[in-house]
């Protein structure tokens, strides 16, 4: 199901007219749908050149804050059975088909940029300028156009016409080799790093960044985001224990690496996991109160580095005398600083995340729910991924006036899906 357009009231500024406040309302389908749709990016659109991984999951974000997404897939991916349903990821869209191959193709897309706030596009450094849809174009049609741009090296530099992937991006970035344990290679935390926090999640807040100054200045921009630069923000905490001696950086040897005997998972009974990340005194205290460790003289010297390697000894052959839900049973609920480790199926059965709605379920698939909370503008999972094309005529009337016939002349040219 999809949602009328409407678009919030214009903010009140002495000086600026909102640039969303003219914005016609004829767009809306399902007026009740609309009336709930109260994210804090209502009102707002982006048109997403369709990418994988870090694009997509920026535009999740926009999406469930409220923005409304027109989805550009490829032509060429509208085919029978190109159901893609359980594409997290991509909820919360409609989606138009064009090939931008086809100068009608590229016109059609840039008439769509000219209705938007702001566009997405993860392509290598310059693709959309050999289609015709740079920046250059986007914001000749549309100068208040917040244009961003996902990739994984930047839109220059040695490695910017070069492949790669998360693990590629985040072992530039000096992340990877501070992953893992003492004595063994790096461990990729799947693609958190990279493509999540420092690809999708920075291209978001760019976006949110670009479209709050557009509303001031009239002006748009172009938003470089690359997954190097946001997996060096991610890793700044880090890179200041470096700077004042407090990291070293032999992997698995300090606080929050797994060196410390207080800070890590440990195997249980019944070869499932607990985390344990008792740093503060207070809650070191604790953990040692019930494990019965208290007793031990050598657990006293918590912040003894040379000790930790076997202070962690002894803690994993003592973690290993109960089952996971045994310790549960023992330390949940107190200020140890505990948690079982869940696996994904786990996590959206555990009371807490049942408590808090974390995990939701839309279209009968069971996913992550919009985050964070807001108090008054509250965000919702709008509707269930799209199939490519599935909105292409829909779009085209709606938001370029196009007509029954001058679509059916899109379609037979090949431009649009």
């Amino acid at each position: 199901m999809w949602w009328r357009r409407c678009p919030t009231p214009p903010l009140h500024h002495p000086h600026h007219h909102h640039p969303l406040a003219s914005r016609p309302l004829d767009l809306c389908l399902h007026q009740k749908e609309a009336q709930h749709l109260a994210g804090p990016l209502t009102g707002t659109r982006i048109i997403e050149v369709a990418g994988i991984g870090p694009g997509p999951f920026c535009v999740m974000m926009l999406a469930d804050m409220g923005a409304e997404i027109i989805r550009v897939d490829r032509a060429s991916n509208v085919r029978p059975g190109s159901e893609r349903r359980t594409d997290i990821l991509g909820r919360s869209r409609r989606s138009i088909a064009i090939d931008l191959t086809k100068p009608e193709g590229v016109e059609t897309l840039l008439r769509l940029a000219e209705t938007a706030d702001g566009l997405t596009e993860g392509f290598r450094p310059g693709v959309m300028e050999r289609l015709g849809v740079g920046p250059d174009e986007c914001l000749a049609r549309n100068p208040k156009l917040v244009y961003g741009r996902m990739t994984g090296w930047g839109q220059e530099g040695p490695y910017a016409s070069t492949a790669g992937h998360d693990i590629n991006y985040i072992s530039l970035a000096g992340a990877l080799a501070h992953i893992g344990r003492k004595g063994e290679a790096p461990a990729p935390p799947l693609n958190l790093v990279g493509d999540n926090g420092g690809g999708g999640m920075l291209l978001a807040f760019g976006m949110a960044c670009g479209l709050f100054e557009s509303q001031r200045s009239g002006k748009g921009q172009v938003i470089d985001a690359a997954m190097v630069d946001g997996a060096a923000l991610l890793m700044a905490p880090f890179y200041s224990m470096l700077a004042s001696g407090m990291w070293k950086e032999e992997r698995g040897s300090n606080l929050l690496d797994s060196g410390a005997h207080f800070y890590d998972a440990y195997e249980c009974a019944d070869g499932q996991y607990v985390s344990l990340g008792s740093i503060e005194p207070q809650f070191y205290a604790l953990l040692l109160k019930h494990t019965g460790l208290d007793n031990e003289p050598e657990f006293a010297g918590q912040m003894d580095r040379a000790q930790w390697p076997a202070l962690k000894e002894r803690v994993t052959a003592v973690m290993k005398t109960k089952t996971r839900a045994e310790w549960c049973a023992i330390m949940e609920g107190t200020d140890i600083c505990f948690a079982p480790v869940l696996t994904m199926s786990e996590a959206m059965k555990h009371p807490h995340n049942i408590h808090r709605n974390t995990f939701v379920e839309s279209a009968g698939v069971s996913q992550p729910g919009p985050a964070p909370r807001f108090s008054r503008t509250t965000p919702e999972i709008a509707g269930p991924p799209s199939i490519p094309g599935e909105h292409s005529d829909a779009i085209l009337g709606e938001l370029l006036g196009s007509s029954a016939a001058e679509i059916a002349a899109l379609r037979a040219s090949g431009a649009i899906g």
